[in-house]
């Protein structure tokens, strides 16, 4: 069950990379506005609170990844525990404010990620 929960904390981790990404570099190229459903016009006025956006999702990464790479077990779970709650907090408020597929992208992976963290601390 470690390998599963390490796992799902590691993808949630790099989904944040590619926001980070989709964010502050592709933001107002075709990839990016196509990902969000932007006009040129929207991306452009829009694409330096993306990019501060994107920092904050880095931040989220930095922390997953620290959880997963922290040499001691219980400060390493306590870590992920945070981390991973608040990608979760983050979508929940994004499905339910910006846009529903928010859920499943991002709500849904922290979710299984914090389960799976949850059942291998107890187990």
């Amino acid at each position: 069950m470690e390998i599963l929960a390490s796992l799902l904390v590691a993808l949630v981790a790099i989904e944040h990379v590619y926001i980070l990404i989709l964010e502050m570099f592709l933001w107002t190229k075709p990839k990016g506005r196509k990902v969000f459903g932007m006009s040129v016009e929207e991306a452009e006025s829009t694409k330096v609170m993306a990019a501060n956006q994107g920092l904050y999702n880095v931040f989220l990464a930095a922390g997953l990844f620290w959880g997963l790479l922290h040499p001691n077990a219980e400060t390493a779970l306590q870590i992920q525990l945070f981390f991973v709650s608040c990608v979760l907090v983050a979508g929940l408020y994004g499905g339910a404010t910006a846009n529903k597929v928010i859920y499943k992208v991002q709500a849904l992976p922290a979710a299984l990620a914090l389960t799976a963290v949850l059942v291998n601390a107890f187990v």
